[in-house]
């Protein structure tokens, strides 16, 4: 993995320079990043400024996932309320399992047999493309205000089904590589995964409330939040379960059983604005890995392959979106259309995809990888800015907000809610599916 002072001053330029262009012409600055990574492809521009073989040696090392995800995962859960997450644990877990299974099946099943895919082509890809990814909605969702639980439900979606798809993409390589499938294993493999993340997570979490206990300074709070992150993230990596879900729940439970309860509300501001920092620059790297990452001479020859696929991952996302949430509620109320057009809009694809396709075999990668960087772009610079607009136009007023949740929240310049702390009750508020 090559990098060096001058790689890294490059990378921060270039996000400083986004997020100052982005704010003058008011466009979401992962965009920018991603059309920076593509421009800086077709230009070779990333193999003179080091850019290029610092992403590629992360991947190849194993070390995107491990070093980017998990801040970015933190920064949001950790602010989530337990009573949020309890409201939509429900519908967030069935989309996470059956929504990316039926996704995945949607995917793999029109591609070989209406498209005429090969079967292990088409069931790779609908494997890695079905997971939707946390760090593109979370972008979205911190320059819209969008009710909280709404928010929690697509983003607790995009935390857990990572798992799912890495689960299915197991399971189809294995049984490619064994000529039968083994439907016991998988269902034991995938409920290890994600029992297993769940369980380290958790240990984490009441370790590192007991630790906090005994801090009273801000640099201890940050270094043991860094140590719980990536603790959990390695000892589930290490244990075979999955390593995104441990950091999650140890950011849900450790946010809301020591952050939010520590003495000193300097020591928690410093701590959650480390983290913004933190979780800006993974958000960076994700946005222009995916840019550079991108083969874009590759892309412009195959475009009608593509964007065929990305109108079957667009299809298989509402047939999953729909039914589930149809039947599932939050909060003891109907989850109304609007949320389901905006957990549809949300199903984006990102980071994990991309870095899923260095494990594709040889013979069919550059297929594999084409369609998987086509319908992640397109996904990106097409739903990214249809989810921001649509989200705006019906969530825009804050007292939709209210009459939802019961809460008012109070909202830093990008429209985000600022921490739980800053969700007060209003009086004779109550939860109602009279949204629009």
């Amino acid at each position: 993995m090559a990098i060096s002072v001058e790689v890294l001053a490059v990378f921060f330029f270039i996000a400083l320079a986004s997020v100052l262009s982005a704010r003058k012409i008011r466009a979401p600055y992962t965009i920018l990043l991603v059309l920076v990574g593509l421009a800086m492809t077709a230009l070779p521009i990333s193999t003179f400024t080091g850019l290029g073989g610092f992403f590629s040696g992360l991947v190849n090392d194993q070390l995107f996932i491990g070093l980017i995800l998990p801040p970015l995962l933190f920064e949001s859960v950790v602010e989530v309320r337990l009573a949020d997450f309890r409201a939509v644990y429900r519908p967030a877990l069935l989309m996470a399992t059956v929504g990316v299974l039926i996704s995945a099946l949607v995917v793999g099943v029109v591609l070989w047999k209406v498209v005429g895919l090969s079967i292990l082509v088409s069931f790779l890809f609908a494997a890695m493309i079905s997971p939707t990814d946390v760090a593109t909605v979370l972008d979205v969702f911190s320059r819209v205000k969008v009710p909280t639980r709404l928010a929690t439900l697509v983003e607790m979606e995009s935390v857990f089904n990572d798992a799912t798809g890495i689960a299915i993409f197991t399971v189809v390589l294995t049984t490619s590589a064994a000529a039968t499938l083994q439907p016991v294993e998988a269902v034991a493999d995938f409920s290890y995964i994600l029992s297993g993340g769940i369980l380290v997570g958790l240990g984490v979490a009441w370790a590192a409330r007991r630790v906090q206990a005994l801090i009273e300074d801000s640099v201890t709070q940050v270094v043991l939040t860094l140590v719980a992150v990536y603790g959990a993230y390695a000892l589930a990596t290490a244990l075979g379960t999955s390593g995104l879900i441990a950091v999650a729940v140890t950011g849900l439970f450790y946010g809301n059983s020591a952050l939010f309860r520590v003495e000193s509300k300097q020591v928690a501001e410093t701590t959650r604005e480390f983290w913004e920092v933190l979780a800006f620059v993974a958000n960076a790297a994700a946005f222009l890995f995916i840019g550079v990452s991108t083969n874009i001479y590759l892309l412009a020859t195959s475009f009608g392959a593509f964007l065929v696929a990305y109108g079957v991952v667009v299809m298989a996302r509402i047939t999953s979106v729909y039914p589930i949430l149809s039947v599932t509620k939050v909060g003891g109320s109907t989850i109304p259309s609007s949320w389901m057009n905006t957990s549809a809009l949300g199903g984006m694809r990102g980071a994990l995809a991309i870095v899923l396709v260095s494990a594709v075999p040889p013979g069919i990668r550059a297929q594999v990888a084409t369609l998987t960087f086509g319908v992640v772009m397109l996904s990106i610079l097409v739903q990214g800015p249809l989810l921001s607009s649509y989200a705006r136009q019906t969530f825009g007023r804050q007292e939709t907000l209210q009459q939802y949740t019961g809460y008012e929240a109070i909202y830093d310049l990008e429209g985000k809610p600022r921490g739980a702390e800053a969700l007060t009750p209003e009086p004779g508020g109550r939860e109602t599916d009279e949204l629009r």
